[in-house]
């Protein structure tokens, strides 16, 4: 099944690519707006995007760029490989059992009603500087996300289909992988895309109040030396890599996987 995924993916990597033209276009009309407010603020209040990017590509050059990012995105992806395990096993464990789901209702509000600074103060109490406060953040920032994306997968698949499955007496295999395994990875993809954005930010929040490495970090030294196309140039770093993630790897898979809807339909 992963093989086929991925050769799903590959031959219909160049399609996607040129769906993506008006991502494309909506990043051209960010950046004439960017260009726009330069012209209008001063290239202290917000620097053109030539300056930035130069910025950019000088921390890239220098190597200066490539031990922080890398920090940042090990913290995120530990955080939100985590949160994707706890928050999906529950999450399935509720949407089987009812009084699981009525039950896990309350605390799913807490945590997505309480923000993410204030968790990542109690872990700057717990943990310190160390890698545990920006896991931690991350970790109950996502597993909310997560949580329900598995419970409204398991809640929702459709009944009828299961009563038809067992009349017919089909293999356990085939029930899994062709039955409930698409429609709950349909659910849980969204939530793990959303939560793989959540991550990020919220690591480079945590980062920039109670580490002394990774973007985070780099961005308050920035702000200390008041380099706005600094500060510019690392944002553009981190939304850059998130994009990369997102768009070249997740969305053609999370496509082939939802495609059997467009089957079924």
């Amino acid at each position: 099944m992963v093989m086929m995924l991925l050769r799903a993916w590959i031959g219909g990597l160049p399609a996607y690519l040129w769906s993506g033209w008006g991502a494309i276009a909506s990043l051209l009309l960010l950046l004439a707006a960017w260009e726009g407010g330069s012209a209008i603020y001063g290239s202290l209040i917000l620097p053109d995007p030539l300056t930035t990017f130069a910025t950019l590509a000088d921390l890239v050059t220098t190597g200066a760029a490539w031990p922080e990012l890398a920090v940042t995105a090990r913290r995120a992806l530990i955080g939100l490989a985590i949160a994707v395990a706890i928050g999906t096993a529950l999450g399935l464990a509720a949407g089987v059992s009812v009084t699981a789901s009525m039950m896990s209702r309350p605390l799913v509000t807490v945590l997505l009603g309480t923000p993410p600074i204030a968790w990542l103060v109690l872990a700057m109490l717990w943990f310190g500087a160390s890698d545990g406060t920006p896991v931690f953040t991350v970790v109950v920032a996502c597993f909310p996300v997560i949580f329900v994306g598995a419970l409204q997968g398991t809640r929702t698949l459709d009944h009828h289909l299961k009563d038809m499955a067992h009349a017919f007496r089909l293999p356990a295999r085939m029930k899994f992988f062709d039955l409930y395994l698409p429609h709950v990875v349909s659910y849980l993809f969204p939530a793990w895309i959303t939560a793989l954005g959540t991550a990020w930010k919220v690591v480079v929040m945590a980062e920039l109040l109670s580490s002394s490495d990774g973007v985070g970090a780099a961005l308050a030294v920035t702000r200390s030396h008041l380099d706005t196309a600094g500060t510019l140039a690392w944002i553009c770093a981190v939304v850059g890599s998130l994009l990369a993630v997102e768009y070249l790897m997740l969305e053609p898979v999370k496509r082939e996987v939802e495609r059997w809807r467009e089957n079924a339909a």
